[in-house]
């Protein structure tokens, strides 16, 4: 309830509140994340972590799962497919950089992603280092890298280790909520645009909405649930939607406008490679993956929980995603 009054608080005067927050909501945990590395490289086992980190096990690119999952990561982190980008770029000047500012933002997010691997396998080698067993024994996975390596990385500061723990938390909190409110954001802008819906009154119902949706997770079987609405939603959800758009944008609408314009008010040009990429190399390459996904989750059975749960949490919000999608394509069209 807290959480999700804050991002009423946060969201409903608009983006100028907006710029406010994440102007110390976002160096702070960067700062942080820097002295997290150069303490986890000092550690004892940190180069057998690191070393962990940077070996590539080239056998698991023959499985569709880890493809999905890499470009599913890559659309949350870098917000696509979710409608941020198209909503804080409205509020863009008109002649605003566009190619050189996607450049920046998709270097930035590598770049972040990249250090912050350093920070967890650096810890991580030090753990079994500690333990007395392999690294592939410790499960580095989902709730252990945020309650286990980073709390330990903290715990093992030569100085201020609570202070630094309690940025740490504030941090992840600031994350969240961050997060959040990117998603909410593009939902009440549309709703503002379409219906005239003022600002606080549209954060108010998308936001107790989400209050209650979310519900669910707070159940004895929350996690679960957690598990597999996110891995569906973000692994096949997001990938399906970057599908949609590319679909719609390469052959719906007119894609040399598009690459006109970004080329009229940006110093990088870009070619018609792009529109190659946008209307063939990109869907054929996700419609593969996801069609090989859904076939390994479907024959495997993901994490061995029963099918029903996979098709009332997974499966079934997917296909909701893409028959609204078209279903609001369709109506814009009349």
């Amino acid at each position: 309830m807290t959480r999700w009054i804050s991002i009423f608080l946060i969201l409903y005067k608009g983006v100028k509140r907006i710029g406010k927050v994440v102007v110390i909501t976002v160096p702070l945990p960067t700062i942080l994340l820097i002295i997290l590395t150069i303490r986890g490289l000092t550690l004892p086992g940190a180069l057998d972590g690191v070393s962990y980190y940077l070996t590539p096990d080239f056998s698991k690119l023959l499985h569709g799962e880890v493809w999905l999952a890499a470009y599913a990561q890559v659309f949350f982190s870098l917000s696509l497919a979710q409608g941020i980008l198209i909503t804080y770029a409205s509020f863009l000047k008109k002649k605003s950089d566009i190619t050189n500012n996607a450049f920046i933002a998709s270097l930035a997010d590598a770049g972040t992603s990249f250090l912050a691997g350093f920070t967890v396998f650096s810890v991580v080698g030090y753990l079994a280092l500690s333990q007395g067993v392999g690294i592939e024994s410790l499960g580095i996975a989902g709730p252990y890298l945020t309650f286990v390596t980073y709390p330990t990385a903290i715990s093992l500061l030569p100085f201020a280790a609570a202070i630094f723990g309690v940025m740490f938390y504030i941090a992840l909190l600031t994350f969240g909520i961050d997060s959040a409110f990117s998603m909410i954001e593009p939902i009440t802008a549309g709703l503002h645009s379409k219906w005239r819906i003022s600002k606080a009154k549209s954060t108010a119902i998308i936001c107790m909405l989400g209050f209650f949706a979310s519900l669910i997770f707070t159940t004895g079987s929350g996690l679960h649930w957690l598990d597999i609405v996110d891995h569906f939603i973000a692994d096949f959800g997001l990938v399906l939607v970057g599908l949609t758009e590319c679909i719609v944008f390469g052959y719906l609408f007119k894609l040399y406008y598009l690459r006109e314009h970004a080329n009229t008010v940006s110093d990088v040009k870009i070619g018609r490679w792009w529109d190659v990429l946008i209307r063939f190399v990109i869907p054929v390459a996700l419609v593969i993956l996801l069609f090989v996904s859904l076939f390994e989750n479907i024959t495997t059975s993901y994490m061995g929980y029963p099918s029903w749960t996979i098709l009332v949490g997974g499966v079934m919000p997917c296909l909701l995603i893409f028959v609204l999608s078209f279903m609001l394509m369709r109506i814009r069209r009349k």
